[in-house]
């Protein structure tokens, strides 16, 4: 018997995106009468251009031994997701084929294999079923699934009424306890707290430890790192790397740090319908005067230049700035947080993002930058340019962590307060 529980071989996936519409890759009831209309009324005028070729994965090959834990790392649209609801058998692959030997249970998004009718206790046997138990088998790990997922007051109330936190932890209870020989997580662990993240990484361990497999798609490098002993880095469908995990990350790093120091004008991996799109971006400080390093505490000023399509002026704009790093998202500014009203912009021009005090350790940082108008994305980057922070002496006390403490990545500023007539 082949040494392997999943295989891939040469799996591609394509979509079909259609052109000339609103560019999210649906239709408004709105939009097809306006189009229903263009048909009676300019019949000569209403020919839509044919839709475009996606190809979501494209020649991957892979194998997963049995008892592996393997992470899939990627940007987001590298194909993670695509690749995960083929292998959970939700979507079917365009060419290629997969083989998986072993039940298989998945956490993809909020709700995954849940009925919102019916009630937590009835999901579970409804799961249960699904992956092929008898009722004796999910009857002996009920009391486990609801213990970890601390949904007990709930558990006879329609799924529907649970909260998102609710649906995840249920859900992942369901996914770990009931004894796949391969479990598939998703991302859906950033909507959980803390303390229950913390509770699944230790789960997903042991169920590795129990010779089981584990597929692990996060952005959370740290966890991945922590939990993985090999990662499988996408790009653009295809696999760039497949080897242990520390060596995958780095190799991921320096794409990122690659694609970062690119001119945003020729970057191919943004996502939008492209009424406007960023053409340079300037890191500044408090003077508007460029600089390659950035110091913490000091002000920070990013200078977004764009340009719209057509010389058209751009109304009910809405334009955000994330930082990032190692995996995470440390925090994101947004013009929708800080004014009431949408942004009108000109045809060309910029746009500057100020902060006041940059609040970042010393480190390495990635921005992304997003734009929407009238509610429609219109340009989204990922890794769009870099920021080098250096110590700057945030707190006046010349150190920015405590004696022999680990260092932060986000600086507060605080105060702190002695009782009066304390010794």
């Amino acid at each position: 018997m082949s040494n392997w529980i999943i295989e891939t071989e040469n799996l591609g996936k394509k979509y079909c995106i259609p052109q000339g519409g609103s560019g999210r890759g649906y239709v408004t009831l709105r939009e097809a009468m306006i189009h229903a209309l263009k048909r009676i009324s300019q019949p000569l005028l209403s020919q839509r251009a044919a839709p475009l070729d996606f190809w979501a994965l494209n020649d991957l090959s892979f194998r997963v031994k049995p008892g592996e834990t393997v992470a899939i790392i990627g940007r987001n649209g590298a194909g993670k997701s695509t690749l995960l609801k083929i292998l959970s058998r939700i979507t079917e692959p365009t060419i290629g084929r997969v083989r998986l030997k072993g039940r298989v249970s998945s956490l993809l998004e909020v709700g995954t294999g849940f009925h919102p009718e019916l009630t937590g206790r009835e999901n579970i046997y409804l799961n249960g079923t699904i992956l092929g138990m008898a009722k004796r088998e999910v009857d002996r790990k009920f009391d486990a699934i609801l213990d970890f997922a601390g949904v007990e007051k709930f558990v006879d109330t329609p799924v529907k009424h649970f909260s998102s936190g609710m649906q995840v932890r249920l859900a992942f209870a369901v996914a770990a306890h009931l004894e796949p020989e391969i479990l598939i997580i998703d991302e859906v662990l950033a909507v959980g707290d803390a303390v229950f993240q913390k509770k699944c990484l230790g789960k997903m361990q042991d169920v590795a430890a129990d010779g089981r497999t584990v597929l692990f798609v996060s952005h959370d490098l740290a966890a991945v790192e922590k939990l993985c002993s090999r990662a499988i880095l996408l790009d653009g469908g295809r696999c760039r790397a497949d080897a242990p995990t520390s060596e995958t990350i780095a190799q991921y790093q320096a794409s990122i740090l690659q694609a970062a120091s690119l001119d945003l004008a020729t970057r191919k991996d943004r996502r939008g319908s492209g009424l406007v799109r960023f053409v340079k971006v300037e890191i500044l400080d408090e003077n508007c005067r460029e600089q390659g390093v950035v110091l913490s505490g000091r002000p920070l000023r990013v200078r977004l230049h764009y340009r719209a399509a057509g010389g058209k002026t751009l109304e009910n704009c809405r334009v955000s700035v994330t930082f990032n790093g190692w995996g995470k998202m440390y925090f994101v500014t947004s013009t929708e947080l800080v004014n009431e009203d949408c942004l009108n912009l000109a045809p060309e021009g910029f746009i500057d993002c100020i902060i006041d005090e940059l609040p970042l350790s010393l480190g390495t940082y990635y921005l992304g930058f997003y734009v929407d108008v009238n509610g429609d994305v219109q340009d989204w980057l990922d890794s769009a340019a870099t920021l080098l922070v250096e110590d700057g002496n945030f707190y006046g006390t010349g150190r920015d962590y405590p004696p022999g403490g680990a260092g932060a990545t986000v600086l507060v500023r605080h105060r702190w307060q002695v009782p009066t007539g304390s010794p």
